[in-house]
């Protein structure tokens, strides 16, 4: 008898049964939580929101309606007791708690994502990557900002060569808000993880180290300057890099005025792009990752030339690649589901740890630290 056999289709191989989704732990549901890593794991196949654990009976309630599946606990401790029942933890709680969950989970038998800063210092971080390892489980921090539509930009200029050799790299985090928010982040309190250093400081110090690698000599500068606050608002960084690439960033609260985002110089070109990525105004507008998401429109492309700056027209548009934070995610589901590698280690953590510790001692005695 002859003929094609019947339930699949002549010269394909049956569906793979579909796996079940990894089911994940969050900690913490405040800005960290609620608007970066709840959306993004929901977003992300093979991973489900499974727990949330806040104490704070608003966001326990805004956790229900954003996520109506989800199960809620009111303390970390709590969330660990369901830790059988987990596959991942996420730690979004304030910064100070991010060593002792981490090691808590890991020593539970959970893989790990930690939001940055990973650890108070670099040593900690190995600390935590050392146990990571020894229990053979995925530690991984949540750089996002590797993903933002200019870095992403920016990486494909350098990949194709139209700077040619980079000389200098300037990148600014700048707001302007005169007023400060209170809260951890503006403590005083070194226990804290408190100040700009270590929160925006973070997204561009890491950026730099991706970009043009090992740092051999750090120069900071770092100032409180709103009335009644506590922490730095506003600090300058020069690195030199092992290869010569300087790189001078820029973290404040108090720029009256907004510089470029990137200002790259090469021996050939510059690429210069003003404004932030647009996925973290999404996402706190309650958008969520979908067709165009990341994209942005062609009047706020950035310009690549040389000789003229681009506010009088000088250079091309060049067309900003959308970002992509749910990148990070799927990249954590793949290691976890297919061996793929890890998206951001703790080591390359510990490496911005070493930076942004130097950057503090330079600011601190003003002198520069060489690493």
């Amino acid at each position: 008898m002859t003929g094609t056999p019947t339930g699949t289709p002549f010269g394909s191989s049956p569906a793979p049964p579909a796996r079940t989704p990894l089911r994940v732990g969050l900690i913490g549901y405040g800005l960290a939580g609620s608007v970066f890593h709840a959306p993004l794991i929901a977003a992300t196949e093979g991973l489900t929101l499974d727990t949330v654990a806040t104490g704070n009976p608003e966001r326990q309630r805004q956790a229900r309606a954003e996520h109506p599946a989800v199960r809620v606990a009111a303390t970390p401790e709590e969330l660990f007791e369901r830790a059988g029942g987990l596959d991942l933890i996420v730690i979004a709680s304030p910064n100070k708690t991010h060593v002792p969950l981490a090691a808590t989970a890991l020593k539970a038998g959970l893989p790990v994502v930690v939001d940055k800063p990973a650890a108070g210092t670099a040593a900690e971080a190995r600390e935590l990557a050392a146990l990571a390892e020894e229990r053979g489980l995925l530690l991984s921090v949540f750089q996002n900002r590797r993903w933002d539509n200019d870095f992403l930009t920016l990486r494909q200029l350098l990949a194709d060569g139209e700077l040619g050799d980079v000389w200098r790299f300037e990148s600014r985090f700048e707001r302007w808000r005169p007023q400060p928010k209170g809260g951890w982040r503006e403590s005083g309190d070194p226990a804290e993880i408190g100040g700009l250093l270590y929160d925006l400081g973070s997204h561009v110090v890491d950026q730099a180290l991706v970009l043009f690698g090992p740092v051999t000599r750090v120069y900071a500068e770092s100032d409180i300057r709103r009335p009644g606050a506590l922490t730095d608002d506003d600090t300058f960084i020069a690195l030199t890099h092992a290869n010569g690439v300087r790189s001078h960033l820029y973290v404040s609260a108090t720029a009256a005025q907004l510089g470029p985002r990137f200002r790259v110089l090469g021996s050939q070109a510059g690429y210069v792009k003003y404004g932030l990525d647009p996925q973290e105004a999404a996402l706190r507008e309650g958008l969520r990752p979908g067709p165009e998401w990341g994209a942005e429109p062609e009047a706020l492309w950035g310009r690549v030339g040389s000789g003229e700056s681009p506010l009088t027209g000088g250079g091309r548009p060049v067309r900003t690649l959308p970002g992509d934070y749910p990148a990070y995610y799927a990249a954590v589901a793949k290691a976890l589901l297919d061996g793929g590698p890890n998206p951001v280690t703790a080591l390359e953590a510990a490496a911005g740890l070493d930076v942004l510790q130097a950057a503090r001692r330079s600011a601190h005695d003003g002198v520069a630290v060489t690493l």
